[in-house]
């Protein structure tokens, strides 16, 4: 946690996410349904958002010309995932200048609701940056609504945004605290040494 401490976000942050755009060749077939593994599919019915609303949104994405250019017209500002992903200390600069994240998860999470959050999502938290998730079913185990909003449609995602923005150091505070309960390494390990019994 104490690798993620640091002061608020600039006046010009952004909601923001690291993510590959497009993966080749990785759906999973299962009883005549493909599970998709690409996150362009899952993007798709939000790229509209930032017209939706005030707020700025970035992805740090590496991706082709043409998509490049379609995010742009939508209103998205495009940093390198690379960049942003080298080691450590750019990760977490990038993560702490944004002032929350908005992210969509693998349709191979989603659909056979897995419970899945991501690890990225945890290092948003342990900054006090808020969350803005689709839903895995990660609810069934994580406390929701303040902190963490997870999404199934634009009008959830419109109006987690609405309840950040209204009281956003209530919802700061809140994701670090969820980030301190939940995946501290002292409560993780804890937690998997008591299952072990050691």
């Amino acid at each position: 946690m104490d690798l993620w401490a640091g002061g608020p976000p600039p006046a010009s942050a952004a909601y923001t996410t690291i993510t590959t755009w497009h993966n080749k060749g990785e759906g999973v077939v299962h009883r005549g349904d493909t599970y998709h593994w690409t996150k362009d599919r899952q993007f798709e019915p939000f790229l509209d958002l930032p017209r939706r609303r005030g707020a700025r949104f970035e992805v740090a994405v590496d991706t082709d010309v043409d998509t490049s250019r379609r995010l742009g017209e939508m209103g998205w500002s495009q940093s390198s995932a690379a960049d942003a992903s080298t080691d450590v200390a750019r990760y977490r600069a990038y993560i702490t200048r944004s002032r929350a994240e908005f992210t969509v998860a693998r349709d191979q999470y989603v659909r056979p609701w897995t419970g899945w959050f991501s690890d990225r999502s945890a290092c948003y938290l342990a900054a006090g940056r808020p969350v803005v998730t689709q839903e895995t079913g990660f609810s069934r185990v994580l406390p929701t609504g303040d902190g963490i909003f997870p999404f199934r449609t634009m009008d959830d995602v419109l109006a987690a945004i609405d309840a950040i923005e209204t009281d956003y150091l209530h919802h700061c505070r809140a994701a670090q605290a969820i980030a301190a309960e939940h995946f501290s390494a002292e409560s993780v390990l804890a937690s998997l040494m008591e299952r072990a019994r050691l």
